[in-house]
């Protein structure tokens, strides 16, 4: 079990969902983001999932689009990253962290090599958002085998076969995408989430994380009430596009915006206990 496996197994036995938020790494310069990485972990994090910045970032919107744009122009590259997750391991040896990008800069450096590097720098999972179920036997086996969880996306119109292909070389946690589009868009649907998800559940034990769309405490609580995980994204980057002359303004803020999604979250995961408490009373 890496530490993914360990986290999820933990918060499953606590009845809590994991609340996991998303970053572009070198946004808005490499020295800020292993302090927002610590600042989020002290809000709340469970998991966080670490964008690697990418010219051609196509299923991400325009807030994300432009924190790689300011990552890339700051030199940030994928060695970088790994650097950036090796410095925050240096503080935090427990909270789980996914990388999540594109194939192009992994196949530049070398799939082996990057396994390698990305398991001894500290990285649990890998999220390579354009690889595709036909391309995933030839990818994903050689992060399981480096113990590199590969977390994989299973969208609205991905059919029942594809999710079981999908799902037949998935590791640490699934990646639900809520809906048709691109990140930072606000069509969440929560009351739809349950049936959209069943499916997975029926080829898959892992632990279901929704993500797209997640903007306010009040969505992320609807998504805890029927998802393992709740990602959140775009909400989060723009508070540091607010705040790009000011770090420390940003982690406050980052802090502020995600603490209250971790109380929402919180609140509703005592709701559903006593719920379930209260069923299992009746049919005593």
């Amino acid at each position: 079990m890496n530490r993914l496996d360990t986290r999820f197994d933990a918060l499953r036995q606590r009845g809590r969902t994991a609340l996991i938020p998303y970053l572009t790494a070198g946004d808005p310069g490499p020295d800020a983001t292993v302090g927002f990485m610590h600042g989020l972990v002290e809000a709340g994090a469970d998991v966080i999932e670490l964008g690697v910045p990418f010219t051609d970032p196509m299923a991400d919107g325009p807030v994300i689009q432009a924190a790689c744009e300011r990552a890339l122009a700051n030199g940030t590259s994928l060695k970088g990253v790994l650097s950036m997750v090796a410095q925050f391991r240096e503080r935090d040896a427990e909270t789980p962290v996914v990388l999540m990008g594109y194939y192009n800069p992994i196949d530049r450096m070398g799939l082996s090599t990057f396994c390698e590097a990305a398991r001894n720098s500290g990285v649990d999972g890998v999220l390579i958002v354009d690889v595709t179920a036909e391309e995933a036997p030839e990818v994903l086996p050689e992060l399981s085998a480096a113990a590199l969880s590969p977390v994989c996306l299973i969208a609205p119109t991905t059919s029942e076969a594809r999710i079981a292909k999908i799902c037949a070389h998935a590791g640490g946690y699934i990646y639900y995408v809520s809906f048709k589009g691109v990140t930072g868009a606000s069509s969440l649907d929560a009351d739809r989430l349950a049936d959209q998800i069943a499916p997975i559940r029926t080829v898959s034990a892992l632990p279901i994380g929704v993500g797209f769309g997640v903007r306010t405490p009040t969505d992320a609580a609807a998504v805890s009430r029927v998802a393992d995980g709740v990602v959140v994204g775009s909400v989060l980057v723009s508070r540091i596009a607010d705040n790009l002359d000011d770090p420390a303004a940003a982690t406050a803020e980052l802090r502020a915006t995600l603490g209250a999604m971790r109380d929402a979250i919180d609140a509703a995961d005592d709701e559903q206990r006593k719920i379930h408490r209260q069923e299992e009373g009746e049919r005593a």
